[in-house]
Parts: structure tokens; sequence; C-alpha cells
């Protein structure tokens, strides 16, 4: 009994003194009894765990989070962040036990139909209020299997070129909207000058299947190359492979920073928007950032194009995104809460709040249609919208390679055994990089590791 309750039945024990003592006494057991009953039990809230990544547009969803659970009050959320490899490690365990620990976890483009085709994940919900066909159509596709939605898009990014303006004018150089990897180069050795503090180009040069692959892949698609053939034979020592390899090591080392095996995303965003790159070919989620007085001082000399490409435009631009989604063993008494926050934190209405609240450079991207016709959108993004856009839709990530392949994806290709060939890969072309192996070296040794890893699985005879 709540604690209301019973002082308004000490209040009436007090009053029956003005009955006449039969009646009195008879009055004062019935209410004794009352407040002495034990309080009926009350629903305790369903709590969720969500896993997810520590970058800035998952971090604020944390935040805002409490306007959730305001409107939700039988339903509590607890977080744990995690830097990108750890939640991926963290996450891929749990999701594969039997009875995970987590409720919701944030994954990537390359895990949801991955596991979506083993099992799993639960489908994500979907109604007319949700407006599932206002998803960017790569996405909802990538996404979905056999209709259903297996997990929610956060923000989508594909790739695009950074360059500064003025540095372009000074070299003579015009770039375009889909410049090539040759001009590129060209460019970068004109603009390299690192006296002072400026290098021609910045490139993902850590190693691991999710930072400096989705430069190497998206390099040797447009080189005409793919990861498997139709026979599911690895191909990193073709003719393409080795073109675009040699390529990519001789121009961050002839004009890329100094520690470029050792930089990541987060580090080369940092670096360009200090003005210390001349070009940069990257994630579209950075253009918000770049173009951005408040954040970058070149801000105002920063052109965009599309990703470069060399004998084919087929997979130059990579497309990627962080995505919400439900273990599929997960307990089943969470299930409904867990679509509702789901399909909340990844609705209209949440792009809404953030604009409400943080502004509209605020809200994550490349995800639903309607953001980029919002005009308090328009009104900041101009600068980036329509070439982030542009980005994502132009990624093929069912024709991304020149040969016919047999995978989905871009920077990847959506098979279990390619988080362990990718992140072998890139550790081999970062000791390219760095001088401890040739080109060559290192493609042998990832064809050779390629092949018996997909022979352990079956997939190769």
């Amino acid at each position: 009994m709540a604690g209301r309750e019973r002082l308004a039945i000490l209040a009436c024990v007090q009053s029956v003194f003005r009955f006449k003592a039969p009646a009195r006494l008879a009055l004062i057991g019935a209410l004794l009894a009352a407040l002495l009953a034990p309080a009926p039990a009350t629903a305790a809230p369903t709590e969720l765990l969500v896993a997810t990544v520590n970058n800035g547009h998952m971090l604020e969803l944390q935040q805002l989070s409490r306007h959730f659970t305001d409107a939700h009050p039988g339903i509590r959320l607890r977080w744990v962040t995690f830097d990108e490899g750890v939640l991926r490690q963290r996450v891929t365990e749990d999701v594969a036990a039997r009875k995970p620990r987590y409720d919701v976890v944030t994954i990537g483009l390359y895990e949801a139909p991955v596991w979506a085709r083993e099992g799993r994940l639960r489908p994500i919900e979907t109604g007319a209020e949700y407006d599932a066909d206002d998803l960017l159509p790569p996405l909802r596709q990538t996404l979905s299997a056999e209709g259903r939605l297996y997990a929610a898009p956060f923000y989508g990014e594909s790739s695009m070129l950074y360059y500064r303006t003025d540095l372009a004018r000074a070299a003579g150089v015009r770039l375009g909207e889909r410049p090539t990897w040759a001009q590129l180069r060209e460019f970068a050795a004109k603009a390299h000058d690192p006296k002072n503090g400026v290098h021609g180009i910045c490139l993902r040069g850590k190693p691991g299947w999710g930072d400096n692959i989705t430069i190497i892949s998206s390099l040797a698609n447009t080189f005409g190359g793919q990861w498997f053939d139709m026979q599911w034979r690895p191909q990193l020592t073709s003719r393409p492979w080795l073109e675009a390899m040699n390529f990519l090591v001789s121009l961050m080392r002839d004009f890329g920073p100094p520690d470029a095996a050792e930089l990541n995303h987060n580090e080369l965003l940092a670096l360009f928007s200090a003005g210390r790159c001349a070009a940069w070919v990257d994630a579209t989620i950075a253009a918000a950032q770049v173009t951005d007085p408040k954040l970058s001082p070149v801000a105002g000399r920063v052109g965009l194009a599309m990703a470069p490409t060399a004998l084919t435009h087929k997979g130059a631009n990579w497309l990627w995104s962080w995505n919400l989604a439900i273990p599929a063993h997960g307990d089943p008494a969470k299930a409904e809460a867990a679509q509702r926050f789901v399909r909340w934190a990844t609705s209209r209405e949440y792009v809404g709040l953030v604009a409400r609240t943080l502004g509209w450079r605020r809200v994550p991207t490349g995800n639903r249609l309607s953001t980029y016709g919002e005009p308090g959108f328009q009104a900041v993004a101009s600068a980036f919208a329509n070439a982030e856009l542009t980005a994502i839709a132009s990624a093929r990530p069912y024709d991304a390679t020149l040969p016919k392949s047999p995978y989905v994806g871009v920077a990847f290709a959506s098979i279990p055994e390619f988080q362990a060939i990718g992140n072998f890969t890139g550790q081999q072309i970062t000791a390219a990089l760095s001088g401890r192996q040739s080109v060559e070296q290192a493609l042998q040794a990832s064809q050779a590791f390629a092949e018996k890893a997909l022979r352990r699985s079956g997939r190769l005879r």
C-alpha cells in the first residue's frame, strides 16, 4: 500500500471516535486490517541493456534517451559503450550466445545480413507510423531479408573526397565532381608541403577490416578487382589487386603523414579539420564537421567530390551504417520494449528531437530521405547535404565489382569468414606501407590466409 493511502486510513481511524462503541470497534477493526494489509505488487520497469559504440551520434542518443523513458515509464535503459573494435568483439560473442546479455546491440552493415541469415536477430516490427519506405534504399535493401528489416539504420555513410580548394587553385589542378586516382595523386604531389605542416594525401592506414580495409577494398574495386570470384577463389594476387596496392602504398609513402600506418578515421578527421591535409578520402559522415566554421578552421576552403575512380566507377563509393538490432535469443519478456526503443531511436521523431535540442547540424544523416528535404537541415547543410546523399545513393552493394562476384558488400564481403580475412589483409598491407615487406609479399600472404579460411569453412573446395 502506498504511503498516501496509509495516511488516509489513519485519518479515518481518528474520525471514527465520534461513533458509538459497537460501531466504533467494528470500523476500527476494518480500517486497521486495511492498514496492515500487504501492499499489492507493482510491476517493475523493464530494463534494457544497450551496447553501443562511443562515437558522437551514439553518445547523443544516450543523452537524449531520457525523452524516450519519460514517455515510456515502464522501460528503463542501461548503457554500455565501447570503442569500435571492442564493440564488435563483445557483440559478436554475445549475439552468438544462447542467452545474450544485451537486449539491444549496435551492429554494422557487415554483421546485419550475415546474422539475419543465421537466425541471430529478431525482425524489426515496422508499421505505417515508422515509415520504412523513408529509409535510404541501399541501406534498407542490405538490412532486409525476405522482405523484413532485421536492423534499423541509425546513421549511414558512403565515402567521398574532401580537398582544399585553395591548395587546388594554387596547384592549378581541377578535380571535378568525380576525379580519378591519377588526378588525386597529381594534386597530392603538388600540394604536399610537410615543412609547413601540410600532407598531400590522408588515408586510413591503421590495420583492420573496419579501418584501412575500407579504403583498400574500394580502391581494389575501382582498379577492377574483387575479393573472390564466383567459385569463391580469393583474387588477392590478381593484377588489379597488385596494381591497386602498389599505387596505394606509393601514394601514402610519398605524400602522406609519416605515421600514416597508425592513423584511423577520427585521427584523420582531426588532421584535415586542422588544415594538415590537402586531400582526404573517407566517410561522408565527416562532412558536417569539416564544413562547420565552429569546428574546422578550413571550413570555407573545403571542396567535396565523389570518391575517386580508376578503371571503373563500380565499388568506388563504399556503403556503411551503424544500426540497432535485437538478438534473437534475448529475453522474450523484453522483446516488445526493445522493439519500441529501436523504432523510436531510428525514427523521424528522433531526428526532429535532435534538431530541436542540439540543432540540425547534429542530426544523424544517411538513414532517412526525409531529413534531406527538411528546410532547417538544408539551411545549415547546403555545403554537403546533396553530395552526401548522392554518394550514398551511388553505392551498389549488390553490384560493387567489375567482374561478377558472389558476395554482397563494397568495402567488405558479407560472409562470416571475412572479418578474419579482412583483418589479416589489413595487417599485411600496413606492414608493406611500413616497409617491413613488399606489396607482393603482403598479397601472397593474404591470398594464402583467405584460401585456408574458406577451405576450413567449406566454402572453397
